[in-house]
């Protein structure tokens, strides 16, 4: 399968590198991507000027196959008197950093994938397209495939895995809880039903007949080999690349990552109203992890930003969305390349 996977998707190694907003432009896929691996550009906070320029230094950047991913999330309905809860929750935080509540702009922070981001790849025809929630429009997704686009998509159980092959993906990435980011849930809010790699990856293998990549807890050769041992056809990695020199995570970001602190991460909806894995700080102790009061995805986000621009102007991490996977123990200020390289280690490709 592993062989598979890699003519699937025009690979040498089937190695994801995962698409992290916030923390990654093109420069890490393009690294990736030259490695062999397949680099991930992600979509979902790009404007459509933004997203062509940043295919144009991809095409630019590699001859190898790379990834683009977008969210295909429902926008939610404004809850005026849900955003008021919110705010109020977040006061004592406005005083204490001199902010002005009433100066805070609301706004929706990340856009699901539309026809006018499906015009702008199809100047471009990227070989690999993936999706975070599920698939979009079935006209939307018929266009990527006009092109010959392979279509990758997350699920974190069986029966979203079963969904996505029945309704057009070329294969699934299984993610288990202990992936850094946001969680890919599409059919059930109900995180009772999330589970771990290891319980999740064989699974899956036995419910559908397309490819399955492993994701969550993954960081080294041998983490590589035990999801290959279970099943996975390849395998996608997030936070091992936190502190490549390609990626832009911010300095308090970083800090976190390489302090103990980083042995300790928790699922919040805090940050974007929707349940991600991050390293825990001081608003995720305070206010839980997991609030009622935060406005759906993606309207909490707007709310925290002044608090995590302020906090973070003073070295401080304490309503920054530090994301990150449950094994750290990995990161490393090493080149992309390097990283991609120590993945593969010994195991190399596989025959079928």
């Amino acid at each position: 399968m592993t062989a598979s996977l890699s003519r699937l998707l025009g690979v040498e190694y089937p190695i994801v590198q995962a698409p992290m907003a916030g923390v990654q432009g093109s420069a890490l896929a393009i690294a990736v991507s030259n490695a062999g691996g397949l680099g991930s550009l992600p979509c979902a906070m790009l404007t459509p000027t933004a997203l062509r320029d940043e295919l144009q230094a991809l095409r630019a950047g590699t001859r190898q196959p790379y990834n683009v991913n977008f969210f295909c999330h429902t926008p939610p309905v404004p809850d005026a008197a849900r955003e008021a809860a919110w705010r109020s929750a977040l006061a004592p935080y406005y005083r204490e950093l001199g902010l002005d509540a009433s100066a805070i702009p609301t706004g929706p922070g990340r856009t699901p994938f539309n026809d006018e981001a499906a015009a702008v790849l199809a100047e471009f025809e990227p070989p690999v397209v993936s999706f975070h929630f599920g698939l979009p429009a079935p006209q939307l997704l018929a266009r990527v495939k006009r092109w010959g686009a392979r279509v990758l998509a997350s699920a974190t159980t069986v029966d979203e895995a079963r969904w996505l092959e029945a309704h057009g993906a070329d294969a699934v990435i299984a993610q288990g809880l202990e992936a850094g980011g946001h969680r890919g849930h599409f059919l059930s809010d109900d995180l009772t039903t999330q589970m771990g790699t290891l319980a999740l990856v064989p699974q899956i293998v036995r419910a559908v007949s397309i490819p399955v990549i492993a994701a969550g807890g993954i960081a080294d050769a041998r983490g590589v080999a035990a999801a290959m041992a279970l099943g996975a056809a390849g395998v996608q990695v997030g936070t091992a690349y936190l502190l490549c020199p390609e990626v832009t995570t911010s300095a308090v970001h970083r800090a976190a990552l390489q302090s103990d602190a980083a042995r300790h991460t928790a699922l919040t909806n805090l940050f974007s109203g929707r349940p991600a894995r991050g390293i825990v700080n001081r608003v995720m102790r305070e206010l839980g992890p997991i609030s009622p009061l935060a406005p759906a995805f993606p309207l909490a986000t707007a709310a925290i930003a002044p608090l995590r621009a302020k906090a973070e102007a003073h070295a401080r991490g304490d309503f920054s969305p530090l994301w990150a996977g449950q094994n750290t123990t990995h990161c490393r200020t090493i080149p992309a390349a390097q990283v991609t390289r120590d993945l593969v280690g010994g195991w190399g490709r596989r025959p079928d």
